[in-house]
């Protein structure tokens, strides 16, 4: 047989939470009951997610999780991203819902992934379709960048957001002068997004100053562009 479909039904305290922010993402209501059990599925285009409610469920506790392949993950994030900013006025990057940004996971062999975390705190984990992806990441080089994949793989994928940080922390306190100056940007920036995730704004202030101290010739800064976008982003987030 072929042309199978899976569709994950996920826990969560409340389906009209549900219902409110993956509308913010662009997801319409298929189905909806309140009896006898409260459930609801959810579609954007040929994503399809379906919920069910728990009286006294605690997200913190959840262990929902499901895996999203897309072709495009980069434009996946951008319209979600777009949701967030009409209706929170920011990309969501602390609490509980939150999401990711998008980089390559060295536990998944490099390919690009980013999470969202809904208010049920189910993960819902994004990632390129391998099929469409004709050449992944390189793996890391460096004493940095790899640092980096690390702590990618520590708060990104298993939501361990504080030994991430302790990670970037240790690297950043041993410079070199070999260190590549664009991985040193990436790293900062990255570790802004962290401590933001743990509600430390004033960590993220520091780092995000830090960025604008790293010396970057024309092609740095080009290769950089992508970590300044999102350090503009984590600023105005402040």
């Amino acid at each position: 047989m072929t042309n199978e479909v899976t569709v994950p039904l996920l826990p969560c305290a409340s389906i009209d939470d549900i219902v409110a922010f993956y509308g913010v993402l662009g997801f319409s209501t298929t189905y909806k009951q309140r009896t006898p059990n409260a459930c609801v599925g959810l579609r954007r285009e040929d994503l399809h997610l379906q919920f069910f409610e728990i009286a006294g469920f605690d997200p913190e506790q959840s262990y929902g999780s499901c895996i999203v392949l897309t072709s495009d993950i980069a434009e996946l994030h951008r319209a979600f991203a777009v949701g967030m900013r009409a209706a929170y006025g920011k990309v969501l990057v602390s609490g509980m819902p939150r999401m990711t940004r998008p980089r390559a996971r060295k536990n998944a062999d490099g390919v690009g992934g980013f999470s969202v975390i809904d208010p049920g705190g189910n993960w819902i984990r994004v990632f390129q379709n391998a099929a469409t992806m004709p050449t992944p990441a390189p793996a890391p080089a460096g004493r940095l960048a790899k640092a980096l994949a690390s702590a990618v793989v520590l708060a990104d994928s298993k939501g361990d957001v504080g030994q991430a940080a302790r990670i970037l922390d240790s690297a950043l306190a041993r410079p070199r002068a070999d260190d590549d100056p664009v991985t040193h940007v990436e790293v900062l920036v990255y570790r802004a997004e962290l401590a933001m995730a743990l509600d430390d704004r004033e960590t993220a202030t520091e780092m995000l100053a830090r960025v604008e101290h790293i010396a970057l010739n024309a092609d740095e800064t080009g290769r950089a562009a992508p970590a300044f976008e999102i350090a503009a982003d984590l600023a105005a987030a402040l």
